[in-house]
Parts: C-alpha cells; sequence; structure tokens
C-alpha cells in the first residue's frame, strides 16, 4: 500500500515536472520570438532613423550649397547694381552731351557759312594764283553745307582744311604752269608764287617775264634783269636745285575790306 502511495506521487511529481517544462518551453520560445521581433523592428526602426539622418545630412548640404550661391548671387547683384548706377550715369551725360551738340550745331553751322564765305572774297582779292583750283574749292565746300548725308563734324573739318590750305601758300614757294594773255595772245608761262608776297610768271623760252601789280591789280612787264632770279626760283620750287637766295620784285601792299555777314 505504501509502495503504490509512493508511486502515486512520483508519478504526480513527474506529470507536474513534464508540465511545467513543456509551459516553460513554451514561454522561451514565445520570449524568443518576441525578443526577435524587437530586433527586427528595432532594425527597421534603425534603418529608417538611419534613412531621416541621410536624408537629413543630404537636405543641410544642400542647404549649405544653396546659402552658399546666395551669397554668392548678392554679391554679383549688388556689383551689378553698381554697374547699373555707372552705366545710368553715363547715360546721362551721354544725353547732355547730345543735347550740347545740337546746340553747338545750330550755333556752328551758320559760322561755318560766314567763314566760307570769308574766303570766298579773300580770294577774290588775293594775288591770283591757282585762282580755279581755289575757286573750285569753295564751290565744293558750298556744294558740302548743302548735303544732309554728311555729318557737321565732317563739314567743319573741310572747312578748316580749305583755311589750312590758304595759310600754307603764305608760307611756302610754288612753280606752276598756267596761260596768260601777253600782247593780246595767250601764251605758256611758268608762274612762280613765292609765299603771299610775289606772283612772277615767265614765258617759256625766257624772253619774257612779269608780275603782278596788287595795286594796279594787273600784270607788269618786268625787264630781264629778273630773268635768272625768277628762272633759279622757278627750279628752287621744283626742287632741281638747291635752296638759295633770290630776288623777286614785290608790289605794296593794298587794303582790302572784307564783307563778313
Amino acid at each position: 500500500m505504501l509502495i503504490n502511495i509512493t508511486a502515486r506521487s512520483l508519478l504526480a511529481g513527474a506529470i507536474l515536472s513534464a508540465t511545467a517544462l513543456n509551459v516553460s518551453a513554451t514561454n522561451m520560445d514565445s520570449a524568443i520570438t518576441k525578443g526577435v521581433e524587437r530586433v527586427v523592428h528595432a532594425q527597421k526602426a534603425q534603418q529608417r532613423i538611419d534613412a531621416v539622418d541621410a536624408h537629413t545630412r543630404s537636405a543641410e548640404r544642400e542647404y549649405r550649397g544653396v546659402l552658399k550661391q546666395v551669397e554668392g548671387l548678392t554679391v554679383y547683384i549688388s556689383q551689378l547694381d553698381k554697374q547699373l548706377d555707372a552705366q545710368q550715369q553715363e547715360q546721362q551725360k551721354i544725353s547732355d552731351s547730345i543735347h550740347q551738340v545740337s546746340i553747338i550745331e545750330r550755333q556752328i553751322t551758320p559760322l561755318m557759312l560766314r567763314m566760307i564765305d570769308a574766303i570766298e572774297q579773300f580770294v577774290q582779292v588775293d594775288v591770283p594764283f591757282l585762282k580755279q583750283e581755289r575757286v573750285q574749292r569753295i564751290t565744293k565746300l558750298k556744294d558740302l553745307m548743302a548735303r544732309a548725308d554728311v555729318t557737321v563734324a565732317e563739314k567743319y573739318r573741310k572747312v578748316m582744311q580749305a583755311y589750312q590750305t590758304e595759310l600754307e601758300y603764305g608760307r611756302t614757294i610754288e612753280a606752276y604752269r598756267g596761260e596768260i594773255q601777253i600782247d593780246g595772245q595767250n601764251r605758256a608761262v611758268d608762274f612762280l608764287r613765292t609765299g603771299r608776297i610775289s606772283l612772277t610768271y615767265q614765258t617759256l623760252d625766257g624772253k619774257k617775264q612779269g608780275v603782278w601789280d596788287s595795286a594796279s591789280q594787273d600784270w607788269q612787264t618786268l625787264d630781264s634783269a629778273y630773268k635768272s632770279n625768277i628762272s633759279k626760283g622757278i627750279r628752287i620750287a621744283r626742287e632741281q636745285t638747291a635752296p638759295g637766295l633770290i630776288k623777286v620784285p614785290v608790289s605794296a601792299p593794298t587794303l582790302a575790306t572784307l564783307e563778313i555777314k
């Protein structure tokens, strides 16, 4: 009887132990499963955190890059503003200059016309050397002033060029060939211009010489004493001989009145 009770007790203990072990294994599996799930969740959460961190770092780098661009653009815009201000000031200066040019143009055109009239009168009363050439120059100036396709600056340059040419005549010596009426006949002669103080001629055969007389506004015949000097002067003017002293007849200066309108 005692043996049976002991056996039953052992059997009951074994059953309880087995049950306890089964329960513990189940709990352990459940705990392991839950732990694995937590690890997986933690890994996924870490991955999300890493992704967010990477995105944040990328956004930060992009932001810093944008800040640098903004800073560069700010400096560039500031420089452009300075250039724009300078251009506006230059534009204002140009506008003022154009206005001044318009005023000057209105004033200088009448002045040029008066200058042309003055030089025309001067040529008429001056020693008659190269008369046709000088008259043609004045005619061209008048035609130029009437042209609309020529700037005022170019017109002024041509007028001043004509004055400069006339000025040069007064300090140069020149020999050129032309015709003159002698004893009722047109004769080919060599003219010798010595500045504006003397204009003489000599026939090609060297037999006759003459000088322009400003007082009588006509040619006066010279005797043969001037032949060698005139011949020498012609050769000097043509650079056919070395420069030297020559004696030429000089007429007395006369007073001419120019009408400047």
